[in-house]
């Protein structure tokens, strides 16, 4: 269950990164708090995930989601400039995280 967490909490910390983009477009309390929220949500099943996952793995999956997430909708959602360099770089953040769920 755990497990389920960590990726829960990575998938609000993308929504959380995507929320700043539309918190910088639209100034207003929602975009305010929807960015306060998700981010809360992301640390919140994060802490979950941690009470059986090590801190190390656990971080290192999270962040690894976040980034590649966050660069992805920025390749999707906001037209960002994607190139094979950076889809394979998401891809092997992507593939270090799922080895590190393998070794743990």
């Amino acid at each position: 269950m755990e497990w389920i967490y960590l990726i829960l909490a990575g998938i609000f910390e993308i929504t959380g990164v995507a929320s700043i983009s539309i918190l910088n477009r639209k100034q207003n309390a929602a975009s305010f708090l929807a960015m306060v929220a998700t981010f809360g949500l992301s640390f919140l099943f994060l802490s979950m995930a941690m009470k059986t996952i090590p801190m190390s793995t656990a971080y290192a999956v999270w962040t690894g989601i976040g980034a590649s997430g966050g660069a992805a909708a920025g390749i999707f959602l906001y037209n960002e400039p994607k190139s094979f360099i950076r889809v394979a770089s998401i891809i092997i953040v992507l593939a270090s995280a799922v080895g590190l769920k393998l070794i743990n």
